[in-house]
Parts: C-alpha cells; structure tokens; sequence
C-alpha cells in the first residue's frame, strides 16, 4: 500500500487521471468539511511512494473532482460554497469559477463518450446542470429529485445520458439532450449517497445508500435490483465498477472500509480492505494500471493499493 499523508484535509474524493498511469487527483476539505477550506490536491505515483505535484486552495470545502477527456492538465472541483472552479496545471488561479447552484455542489462529472464533451454537476439545491467544457453559462438545469443530489454521472456508453443518485432514495437516468428524465427507480428506502454505471453493460448501474446496502440494477427491469449486497455496517459513501472486469463492484463506507464484490455470485462479498481509521469517501480504479485501487479519508490519507483479491492472493472477506 502507497500511502499519501495530508495533514488537517479530510479526503472527499479521489479520481484517477485517464492520461498519466500514476497521476490522480483528491478533493479534500477542513474540519471533515463541515466548515473551513477545502485543498485539491494532484499526486504523481513514483518508485519512492505517492508525491504532491500540485495544489490550490479553495476558500470552501471540495467534495469532489472529475479530469478533462480532451486536456491532461484541466480538472473540475466541486465546492461546498455552491462552486465548480475549473484548474489547470500550469495556472495557480481557476480557469473559469461558475456558481450557479443555491448549495454545496456534492458531485461532478467530465463526460467519457466521443463527441460528447460536457460537464455535470450534483447540488444538493435539489438540481443537477449540464456545463460545456469551459465552464461558462450552464447548458440545462435538471429539477425532479426531492432530496439533495448526491451523485451525478455519465454513461460510458450512451452519449448525453447521465444518472443521479440522492436523498429521496431514488436513482434517476437524465436525457441531456432532451432535457428529460427517462427513468426513476426508487432504488432504497434511505437516502442513496452514490451510483455508478457497469463499464461492460449499458443497461445496468449500481447504487450504494445510507442504510449499507449496494444494490445493482438492470435499467430495463429496475422493478427490483439483479442484486441487493449487505456488509458495510453503515453508509455506503461511493462505489465503482471495475474497468477491467464486469462483474466487479468496490464500495467504500463510513464503517472504515472498502468492500469488492463479484456481483453475479449468490455470495458476493469477495474481499474486504480495513486500512483506514475514518470514514472512507473517495474510490476509484487506475485504469492504466490493472486492478490498482485508490482511496482516500477522512483519516488524512490517501492510498493507492491492489486488494488481496485482485492480486492472485486470493479473497479476504
């Protein structure tokens, strides 16, 4: 395990970047985020362990980052103050600073399908709004969910078409171009803080909730999910398909751990990784590097590890 240590920030998220095979990058806040500033912070992964490559200082907490598909030196923040600032490597200043949404923004995504290059943001004003990549005026404003937006992601298969996941306990599939949304699933009976799509099927998505459940779902019959998957002894804060296999889940929970799971086996659980002493609310796999995991937590540490699992050690449930 490759452990970065970052005093007095408490890690909010941490994406992986799809150009460089050791650079990623975390969003971190103060005071678990609750008041204070926020840092967002990118590491480059070298022979001697997880090294800080850049920083900024945002003058609100960040809960969440997303990197350009088009610019290897260009990502977006989400802000507590209601902001998304767009930063680029070489510049100690954002880009571009767009605060449309009332409250904190808890979730952004840059759009992976071709020909597609977007942005969407999750706000837990109830709304989620679709950006163009230079952060100017949003392009659409989506209103449905009745509780705070805590998730928003785009299909990387279906151009335009992004999920939500929120307090209301319902997930939702968006049609950005139409402006409509296509489908709600009352996905649990809490409020659902995270949702993911299956990199090898378009049709299904998973959801992970504060009751500690991830439950995976297939879009054409969301009825009731292909599988309801217990363990995390409380919220489950985010979870994430492998690139490399489509069977497999990881979930991160604020029980202290990261759980993987193989999601077509009646017993699902395949692997849990307990190498945190707070809640874990960032996840993420490289997708250069086969089966290499990122997190990060509350305990001011982000971590870059393979699990037992997917390294020939074989499960530790």
């Amino acid at each position: 395990v490759c452990v970065f240590r970052c005093p007095a920030r408490h890690g909010y998220a941490v994406e992986a970047s799809p150009f460089f095979p050791g650079r990623l990058a975390c969003a971190a806040s103060q005071h678990y985020g609750i008041a204070g500033g926020g840092s967002l912070l990118v590491l480059d992964d070298t022979p001697t362990g997880p090294g800080l490559a850049r920083r900024w200082e945002w003058s609100d907490g960040l809960f969440d980052v997303s990197w350009s598909e088009a610019n290897e030196n260009v990502l977006v923040a989400a802000g507590g103050d209601g902001s998304l600032q767009l930063w680029d490597l070489h510049r100690d200043a954002p880009l571009r600073l767009a605060k449309e949404h009332a409250r904190e923004v808890y979730a952004v995504d840059w759009s992976q399908t071709r020909g597609h290059d977007a942005i969407v943001s999750g706000s837990w004003d109830r709304t989620a709004k679709v950006w163009d990549p230079t952060l100017g005026q949003s392009l659409s404003t989506f209103t449905g969910h009745q509780g705070v937006i805590y998730s928003t992601i785009w299909s990387p298969h279906i151009s335009a078409c992004f999920a939500s996941s929120s307090g209301d306990g319902t997930l939702r599939v968006w049609d950005a171009k139409a402006g409509a949304c296509r489908l709600a699933v009352p996905a649990h009976d809490a409020e659902v803080l995270t949702c993911d799509w299956c990199k090898y099927d378009q049709n299904v998505a998973a959801t992970g909730s504060v009751d500690g459940s991830v439950r995976v779902w297939d879009l054409r019959n969301p009825r009731r999910p292909l599988h309801r998957m217990t363990g995390h002894d409380y919220a489950v804060r985010r979870v994430k398909f492998s690139p490399f296999s489509g069977n497999m889940v990881a979930s991160c929970s604020y029980d202290f751990t990261v759980r993987f799971w193989d999601w077509k086996r009646e017993s699902a659980l395949v692997d849990t990784v307990a190498h945190h002493s707070e809640f874990v609310c960032g996840l993420d796999f490289n997708l250069h590097v086969p089966n290499q995991v990122l997190d990060c937590s509350w305990d001011e540490t982000v971590k870059i590890y393979t699990p037992p699992c997917l390294s020939g050690a074989g499960p530790r449930p």
